[in-house]
């Protein structure tokens, strides 16, 4: 059994007790206490249920606890809390349930198929530290759903097609022909790279072929920058597949048809103003000159996942994209998607430091740091920790140094440390003449405080995996296991766990670490972050 098993035990109980709906008892939780309450959990529904039930909450309290009585010890707490104390048959049966691949799958999750797209860096040069975080923040959202049950496909909108690709092309062709780029070109010293290993027949190529190979060794380097960073992406969708298949013009006749597109002086526009709420403005959708603007190719492009069978559409964007929110969301409501179909996620810059210089330039990039250089100077694991250590709101100053310190100073260091410490332990459990496997009696245990803090911390995983995905943030996920880290610590600190003398005692604690370290590892490995055996 795991908490939330527990939680819909005891909800149940409630509503039963109170003679009441789904709907009244739907903010019934369980909650973790703070640090001062002396309870593995903590039940607030009393205080919210007074209006409801026209009761004092204290009075709803204690008749809360007449109806758990059995399955949790319960104690009342003013203004109407209800705490509660797991018996220790549930906290071993919950951490056994922990080994299961499943353990963390919930019934809300179940069906769902998401497309989740992220990155999307256009390909007209390396990929730089906004991308990085943008990956991070997909790919751990895309393993975190999962372990929640959700089908997810992952995907990378590639924009080969348009103004900024015309612009590549032409700057590769200056660089090739010892020129400077145009004026608002790419300038970036990859292209002189890129131009020096052109073949020399290119003097009689194209400005399209210039731009196709361009755009060609820029994908290259994306894909193997995301492969370095430990991302898989599911699929690589070009905007040239879209056009092959007439997809833009398809969307266009989709809102003419439900009313949401018009002419008006030799353009065609999307008319979010007057009928939806989301958009504070009518769009062009064509342009009076016949090409089409980002903005259709766009909807064309959402259209085209609702068509593969996908329930839910994830967004993740950089910072400079919040005009595009709006605009996009009127898009999907025209296209008929029901409300909650469409999420875009928005994630701010990154700043780079060393101690407290501000890092700026990049010899090779031009005027950003790339992804590359990042992971090659402090790891990918440091990277992707770091990265998602902060929530997409929330502006991240990513110190360089700090990312490369082996100590207990470096947070990721704090976390994989555990896991390298625990594995050490089993390795040497041998050699002190002590055998792992060895069972233990669960009714003869008695279960100190720090032990009993690391129990209840893994039973928390599920809840701190669903603050991620209702957050859409893994920043819970890093603070979880930084916490879990520090009561490891404090519990191998003050008890031994090897004691030939004592097998009950190390038969239990090593079951105890052997849940810590199952722990450390899935949840790392929810943000793409290694678990090593050795430090």
């Amino acid at each position: 059994m795991k908490i939330s098993a527990l939680e819909a035990g005891l909800k149940s109980r409630a509503k039963s007790a109170f003679s009441l709906d789904d709907g009244a008892v739907a903010s019934f939780a369980l909650a973790a206490p703070p640090p001062h309450i002396k309870a593995d959990a903590s039940i607030a529904w009393p205080i919210s249920a007074a209006k409801l039930l026209k009761k004092a909450p204290l009075k709803i309290a204690e008749e809360l606890k007449a109806a758990i009585a059995g399955a949790a010890e319960a104690e009342v707490v003013p203004p109407g809390f209800v705490n509660v104390k797991f018996p220790p048959a549930f906290l071993f049966a919950a951490l056994k349930d922990l080994e299961r691949p499943d353990a963390f799958h919930r019934p809300e999750f179940s069906g769902e198929k998401i497309n989740l797209e992220f990155v999307s860096a256009n390909p007209t040069g390396p990929m730089h530290l906004a991308s990085g975080r943008g990956a991070t923040l997909g790919d751990s959202l895309a393993r975190i759903w999962k372990e929640l049950g959700a089908e997810v496909a992952t995907e990378f909108y590639v924009n080969n097609v348009g103004r900024q690709v015309e612009k590549l092309g032409l700057s590769l062709k200056a660089r090739f022909e010892g020129k400077e780029p145009p004026e608002d070109g790419y300038r970036g010293d990859y292209l002189k790279e890129l131009a020096a290993a052109l073949p020399k027949d290119a003097a009689g190529w194209t400005d399209a072929q210039f731009s196709g190979h361009a755009v060609s060794e820029m994908l290259k380097l994306h894909k193997a920058d995301m492969r370095a960073f430990g991302v898989n992406f599911d699929r690589w969708f070009l905007e040239s597949e879209l056009h092959a298949a007439g997809s833009p013009k398809a969307a266009l006749e989709t809102l003419k048809s439900r009313g949401m597109a018009y002419e008006k002086e030799g353009a065609v526009w999307f008319g979010a103003a007057s009928e939806l709420e989301s958009d504070d403005k009518d769009r062009v959708l064509v342009k009076a000159d016949g090409r089409n603007t980002y903005f259709l190719n766009d909807i064309a492009y959402h259209l085209n996942k609702f068509s593969r069978g996908f329930r839910r559409l994830i967004d993740i964007l950089g910072a400079d994209h919040h005009g595009y929110v709006p605009r996009m969301e009127a898009a999907v409501k025209a296209l008929g998607s029901e409300k909650g179909t469409f999420k875009v996620i928005i994630h701010q810059q990154v700043s780079l430091l060393r101690g407290q210089e501000v890092v700026k330039m990049s010899k090779r990039a031009g005027d950003f740091i790339s992804l590359k250089e990042l992971i090659e100077d402090v790891g990918t694991d440091a990277c992707r920790f770091f990265f998602a250590s902060r929530g997409p709101n929330t502006h991240l100053n990513f110190d360089v140094e700090l990312a490369k310190k082996k100590s207990n100073e470096n947070p990721v260091y704090y976390v994989q440390y555990v896991h390298a410490r625990i594995a050490s332990i089993f390795d040497n459990a041998p050699a002190k003449g002590v055998d792992p496997a060895v069972s233990f009696d669960e009714a003869r245990v008695v279960i100190n405080p720090e032990e009993r803090a690391l129990m209840l911390k893994l039973l928390w995983l599920e809840k701190a995996l669903l603050d991620c995905a209702r957050d859409n943030s893994p920043h819970h996920l890093t603070t979880y296991l930084m916490e879990l880290a520090a009561l490891f610590h404090s519990f191998y600190d003050q008890h031994k766990v090897l004691d030939p003398e004592n097998k009950e005692v190390t038969a239990y604690r090593l079951f105890l670490l052997k849940a810590v370290k199952g722990v450390i590892a899935r949840g790392l490995g929810m943000l793409g972050v290694s678990a090593p055996e050795r430090m």
